[in-house]
């Protein structure tokens, strides 16, 4: 349950947070035709969608979604997409989740991309927590947070509203 006192983000500073994302990507792609988007199953891929939705109105680009499957309590099984190979092969693409917290997704995220030749590769995430396990960033992020080892930050999306905020 959440309380005015722990929320760190709420639905308008999300949408703010978004919007600037959106166009941080597009100024990052100026001079391509094309940019994938990958979004982390769950709430990367929702917020993947949001990002989607603001590219679209803001740029020219061909903007395709990519939902990419990672098991987060096991990441080293396989990792899918939604896309074949062929169609991000040699194109610009953004990783998207939501939180980065230890870096553990996100890395194996990255790894599964290494496998396929790309143009350019970015992440992007709405919170980005300042202490990880692995050494991975976010190229772009709605906000960083220094945070302790026993937080954690959560963030929900539903029809209406976005919040993001701390347990």
């Amino acid at each position: 349950m959440t309380t005015a006192t722990n929320i760190i983000l709420n639905t308008t500073q999300i949408q703010q947070k978004i919007r600037r994302i959106a166009y941080q990507i597009y100024e990052n792609n100026s001079s391509e035709k094309e940019v994938i988007i990958a979004g982390i199953i769950g709430n990367g891929y929702i917020f993947a969608e949001k990002i989607v939705t603001v590219l679209k109105e803001i740029s020219p680009l061909k903007v395709t979604i990519c939902k990419l499957h990672i098991n987060k309590k096991k990441p080293l099984e396989k990792v899918t997409t939604s896309l074949e190979d062929t169609v991000y092969k040699n194109k610009s693409l953004v990783l998207v989740d939501d939180v980065l917290n230890s870096g553990t997704t996100l890395i194996y995220g990255i790894k599964h991309f290494l496998d396929v030749p790309l143009k350019r590769f970015k992440t992007a995430v709405l919170v980005n927590r300042n202490h990880k396990k692995y050494p991975v960033k976010a190229d772009f992020k709605g906000i960083s947070l220094s945070t302790s080892i026993k937080e954690h930050v959560q963030v929900e999306f539903t029809q209406k509203e976005a919040k993001a905020f701390l347990v």
